[in-house]
């Protein structure tokens, strides 16, 4: 998740880069954000590179064209190094935000043309050089064509340009997650049968043959993906408990984590006290590296993006297995990367699939028939577990959403505004996150904001990394003292957060952000602007565990995306490191 607010800056520094934008007619506004973003001398950056200014994601490369003319004259030309780096940086960093972690080389020089760039493949040459950018050439992938006798020519390489620390971090994955595709088993597979029916018998159960299947792969294989849809929810929590149970038997010991701390909570919840418990993937990591179990579980692991993946898994120790819960129709990470999908198709890791439950829900239903591209004009729901709730504008739909959280849902279900997380795909407007989350702290916590528009009593997203918490975590502000702010997390954990802007409003969250995350209750609102697909469907319906309310203010353009968009794809290279080993 980008993090568009900047940490206070000394104010000479801040002056000093007012004076530079002032002489290249850039507004003074942008100071403090630069001196953040390119440090005390901004300044003298700016001046040496007008072109710097693009280390600001809401600066276009017209505008910083037009300050670099301002300041440079006629020596401001399109093939200017400086230009072209900057560019190809600006260019990666959009790639990123959509969630992509290379682009082919090609594209790339396709966009620079598009940018009145000449000499294409000089100025890539030389723009690779710079050391946020990272080139990459490969040999493309072996065919099958049997060769004639004479030894082929060996083909163009083909390649791809990066963010340096991204594409390092995909790299340093896919070694790890090939280390780990190497561990010797657990236990033999008649054990580990024995073990999960041992387990099963324990808690008055008769394990479906395709989870006992499934939980002696992970015993055997080094990574295993294990496939999942919404009506799975029992199937999953007995499946966490037989890995328990397999960790227990072979002594290796087990660490299960979620993504993020409310889907931590719910994962607790739904096993109750004789289950495992989950831990956050940030809480995990902040304790101890490598990890002291031979066992890793992550569910919801799709949540999880590229470089926090390459960090879990360069955690596991020598020997690890890690199993891997996912619902490949949910929307990828908010971060970069496809990481489950990625792994599935490679074929190098180990693939099972859990049964449906006999006689799941109507959320899960519905789930489940969006997964297929279908989205009922209704739905039968005689306990409310899901309830679709047309808008008209964008407006109604902030407005339905607000009679929702402060009146329906907790009448019905007993709950408190609390436990009821508002998640929206709008991008701004009246039903955007911004919005919503006005209108939430007039009603439920007034006051100064005191800390960034916050106090404490408000419910807040965390939308950087730190010590035990990571983007997308949920919690309550409780204080802020000189350390930073105390925040009590979805999962009863409490984390300092030194950096002020890593902070945001949580009464209502982007539908990126709630991604891993689970909450009592979920109210969801699309709008007619909102990006909208299969995958962001099920995701959102995916939210609440006893409720979930959709409020459609896209009208048939929400139904026709579950039937026309099944899928948001993104380039990686994860699939190719894996093949190669």
């Amino acid at each position: 998740m980008v993090d568009p607010s900047p940490p206070a800056a000394p104010d000479d520094a801040v002056e000093r880069t007012r004076s530079a934008l002032t002489r290249m007619g850039a507004p003074e506004r942008l100071a403090a954000a630069l001196v953040a973003a390119l440090g005390p001398d901004a300044d003298t950056q700016l001046v040496a590179d007008p072109w710097r200014l693009l280390a600001l994601g809401s600066v276009t490369p017209r505008q910083a064209d037009f300050c670099a003319r301002a300041l440079l004259g006629e020596a401001a030309t399109p093939d200017d190094p400086r230009r072209v780096r900057a560019l190809v940086v600006h260019l990666l960093r959009r790639a990123s935000r959509e969630g992509h972690t290379a682009v082919e080389y090609g594209r790339m020089a396709g966009a620079l043309r598009g940018l009145g760039v000449r000499t294409v493949d000089a100025a890539l040459q030389a723009a690779a050089e710079d050391e946020r950018i990272l080139l990459v050439e490969e040999l493309p992938e072996e065919g099958d064509d049997d060769l004639d006798g004479d030894l082929p020519e060996l083909p163009d390489p083909e390649r791809f340009l990066a963010l340096s620390p991204l594409g390092g971090a995909e790299g340093r994955l896919g070694a790890e997650l090939v280390r780990l595709t190497a561990s010797e088993p657990i236990m033999d597979s008649a054990t580990a049968t024995e073990t999960v029916q041992a387990a099963a018998g324990q808690l008055g159960r008769s394990p479906a043959p395709e989870t006992v299947a499934a939980l002696v792969t992970a015993a055997l294989r080094g990574v295993t993906v294990l496939l999942g849809g919404p009506a799975t929810a029992g199937a999953r929590a007995e499946a966490l408990r037989y890995a328990a149970a397999i960790a227990a038997e072979s002594r290796v010991g087990l660490a299960l984590a979620a993504p993020s701390a409310s889907g931590a909570a719910a994962l607790n919840r739904a096993l109750a006290d004789d289950g495992p418990r989950a831990r956050t993937v940030a809480a995990l990591l902040a304790d101890s590296s490598p990890l002291e179990a031979g066992l890793v579980v992550v569910a919801e692991a799709t949540a999880l993006d590229t470089e926090a993946f390459a960090a879990l898994a360069a955690a596991c120790p020598a020997e690890a297995h890690l199993l891997l819960l996912a619902d490949p129709a949910q929307l990828p990470s908010a971060g970069p990367g496809q990481v489950v999908a990625d792994l599935v198709a490679s074929r190098v890791a180990a693939v099972a699939v859990l049964p449906d439950d006999p006689e799941p829900g109507p959320r899960e239903a519905l789930a489940a028939r969006v997964g297929e591209g279908e989205l009922p004009d209704g739905v039968d729901a005689p306990g409310h577990e899901v309830v679709l709730v047309p808008s008209a504008s964008p407006g109604e739909a902030a407005h339905r959403a607000l009679q929702l959280v402060t009146d329906s849902v907790p009448r019905t279900f007993g709950l408190d505004a609390a436990q009821i997380q508002i998640v929206t795909a709008a991008p701004g407007g009246e039903a955007g996150s911004s919005a919503l989350n006005a209108a939430c702290k007039a009603r439920f916590n007034p006051g100064p904001g005191a800390v960034r528009g916050l106090d404490p009593g408000d419910r807040v997203l965390l939308a950087g990394r730190g010590p035990g918490y990571a983007p997308g975590d949920t919690g309550v502000l409780r204080g802020h003292g000189e350390q930073g702010a105390a925040v009590e997390l979805d999962d009863g954990t409490a984390v300092t957060v030194a950096h002020p802007a890593h902070l945001r409003p949580g009464w209502a969250i982007p539908l990126a952000a709630a991604l891993g995350g689970a909450w009592p209750a979920a109210v969801a609102v699309f709008t007619a602007d909102s990006a909208l697909s299969r995958p962001a469907l099920r995701t959102a319906l995916t939210r609440g565990e006893r409720h979930v309310s959709v409020v459609n203010a896209a009208g048939p353009a929400l139904a026709a995306a579950v039937r026309d968009v099944p899928a948001v794809p993104r380039r990686t290279r994860l699939v190719r490191l894996l093949r190669e080993g």
